[in-house]
């Protein structure tokens, strides 16, 4: 088979194969299961999926922040501007997360210590990885805060976190992830905390610093509404596994994958009144993502599949590519696709 994911310069960030599995009582549970994407400079990544679909784990892998010991890769490869991450020794990585690889997560207020000012917090965040004095890491955060639209940016990086506005919080965030320019960012659900109208002003600031950064983005998100004007990449996850990767002009046209369509129809149509009419209730997916210590035969997502045929229970289908550029994880998307 062709390569599934050509490039014209080697990618960013390389994941190939990456599997992920955690102990416990029950055996051994594979949270990731041969996930394989990449991102080029530049480039943005959606990743979405309903919750335990493996996404925030896959994102977690990739700072080398699993729960140890019971979280472990298992197997795969994870390249950085081609050099493999995976085996290497935590003081590396200290070298590597918040320099290179950088992350903001949904809920600033459990990753913002409560007892330091924010400016505190980005001014660490800086020494740890860059050879500057104490005044002039102070000078770069005022100047980080001032990019990521917090006013009055010499007062407020004295502020603590509770002080803040829960879009003034993020902000920091942003400014904190983005203080040694990393190459790779990841956003694992960055909005969902905050309101529609706040929700859109970060996104908009994220992919406004990421074409000053130049920065390869990894967007993790339950919401394709989301992904549909801020990525050029769509990879569909489901019980640990990518389903369906495709460009997002692409997926929204015409998805391949039951799972991607069932995501698709349940988003709500826009510029639609339903003021003096009767509700419709939007299509849902009828059951939940099974447990992955006990995978259904076939298909994972056979059971809940209104498609479903026999063989989709004798068989647990591939990932492959069914048409140049996009890779569907289902034995009849080639009819589909025609």
């Amino acid at each position: 088979m062709s390569d599934p994911h050509p490039v014209s310069e080697p990618p960013t960030l390389d994941v190939r194969g990456l599997t992920v599995g955690f102990d416990t009582d029950r055996g051994l549970l594979r949270a990731v299961d041969d996930v394989s994407f990449v991102l080029p400079r530049g480039g943005t990544l959606g990743l979405v999926g309903e919750s335990g679909s493996g996404k925030s784990v896959t994102s977690l892998s990739l700072l080398n922040l699993l729960p140890s010991p019971q979280g472990r890769i298992l197997a795969g490869s994870i390249r950085l501007q081609g050099r493999e991450l995976v085996g290497l020794p935590e003081r590396e990585w200290q070298k590597i997360r918040g320099a290179r690889i950088a992350t903001i997560f949904q809920e600033p207020m459990t990753s913002l210590n409560p007892v330091y000012s924010v400016g505190a917090q980005i001014v660490e965040a800086i020494r740890l990885h860059r050879d500057v004095s104490r005044r002039e890491a102070r000078a770069r955060a005022i100047e980080l805060l001032r990019w990521v639209g917090i006013p009055d940016p010499t007062s407020r990086i004295e502020a603590y976190p509770h002080q803040l506005s829960g879009g003034m919080r993020q902000r920091v965030m942003i400014a904190m992830a983005l203080s040694c320019e990393p190459e790779v960012l990841i956003a694992d659900e960055p909005t969902t905390a905050l309101d529609v109208t706040i929700q859109a002003q970060i996104l908009e600031l994220l992919w406004s610093m990421q074409q000053r950064f130049a920065m390869s983005v990894l967007l993790i998100t339950h919401d394709l509404g989301v992904v549909a004007h801020h990525v050029q990449r769509v990879a569909v996850m489901y019980a640990g596994r990518i389903v369906e990767e495709a460009p997002v002009e692409e997926l929204f046209r015409l998805p391949l994958h039951p799972y991607s369509r069932g995501l698709l129809r349940s988003i709500p149509p826009m510029g639609t009144s339903l003021q003096g009419k009767r509700r419709r209730r939007l299509p849902t997916i009828e059951g939940a993502v099974p447990s992955l210590l006990d995978l259904p035969p076939g298909c994972r997502f056979g059971p809940r599949c209104e498609l479903h045929q026999p063989r989709c229970s004798a068989e647990e289908p591939s990932l492959r590519e069914i048409v140049p550029g996009r890779l569907v994880r289902c034995h009849f998307a080639e009819e589909w696709a025609s």
